[in-house]
């Protein structure tokens, strides 16, 4: 997997066992072995020098890993003219689920296409994110009320209140807003999922406090004014059955007016929409 994850990142080029070597970690015997493996199922290719590219057996495999997600291929426009429209990021998260209902034990957001280059080095491709409070607010805000009261019982009891508002604000609206600090979203995400590890009482507290004490959830419609810290605006796309399935997401990453935030989430709506639509023909 380090040989094919390097040779991806170098497609146009052949390297040099050595190289991958030094890249890799791995011992001059090691990646011989591995690259003449590859190279004999064509995965990979070796040319009249000796250096390595990749083969056209992977083609087969990026196919079949295209059919295992095929709301991105759908979503895939949308974002592009969201993202080219405002000159942002844009990406794609989706709910991964272990179960029928959502859970925010066992169930995790994953993001499956970025268009552009988020500020945030943790929004890439593959990442998965806990589906936990107080995050995932779009995937709640339209669930039917026992999903919701399981979600929010996973929450900080300090933080329920406001998570109520703003799910209902989300649902009224059709949007969620991020307004993390950048720094702080690798933090919490670490902490979360450390929340429902095993652990002891006392410590589980002091991580709800660290967690309390590291975001301010959202924006209620009474806070908005001329200056609103957004890192990202996140609009649901919903499976026929009328379930939110994944969410698109802009990522300005910058202060927006009241008037700023509403037209980009406008966009953002539209941009989901638009996928939603394509699911229900």
């Amino acid at each position: 997997m380090q040989a094919i994850e390097l040779l991806s990142r170098h497609p146009g080029e052949r390297l040099t066992l050595a190289r991958i070597v030094r890249a890799t970690g791995m011992s001059r015997a090691t990646a011989h072995a591995v690259l003449t493996q590859l190279t004999a199922d064509g995965w990979t290719i070796r040319d009249a020098d000796g250096n390595y590219g990749l083969g056209l057996g992977l083609v087969t495999v990026a196919r079949r890993a295209e059919s295992a997600f095929p709301l991105r291929g759908l979503a895939l426009n949308p974002m592009r003219r969201l993202a080219d429209d405002h000159g942002i990021p844009v990406f794609l998260a989706e709910l991964e689920r272990q179960g029928d209902a959502p859970s925010a034990g066992t169930d995790a957001i994953v993001i499956t296409e970025v268009i552009g280059t988020p500020p945030v080095p943790w929004i890439r491709n593959a990442r998965r994110m806990p589906f936990a409070p107080p995050v995932c607010r779009e995937f709640v805000a339209w669930a039917p009320d026992s999903e919701r009261t399981a979600w929010l019982a996973a929450a900080d009891p300090r933080h329920r209140p406001r998570l109520e508002a703003v799910l209902d604000a989300i649902a009224a609206r059709g949007y969620s807003v991020e307004r993390l600090a950048d720094d702080s979203a690798p933090m919490l995400e670490a902490l979360a999922t450390l929340r429902h590890s095993p652990v002891t009482d006392p410590l589980r507290h002091r991580l709800s406090a660290m967690i309390a004490d590291l975001i301010t959830i959202d924006y209620l419609p009474d806070e908005l004014t001329d200056h609103n810290a957004v890192v990202s605006i996140a609009a649901p796309i919903f499976s026929p059955t009328g379930t939110v399935i994944a969410s698109v997401v802009a990522c300005p990453d910058t202060n927006l007016s009241a008037t700023r935030l509403r037209a980009l989430a406008d966009a953002t709506i539209e941009a989901a929409t638009t996928v939603t639509t394509t699911l229900r023909a």
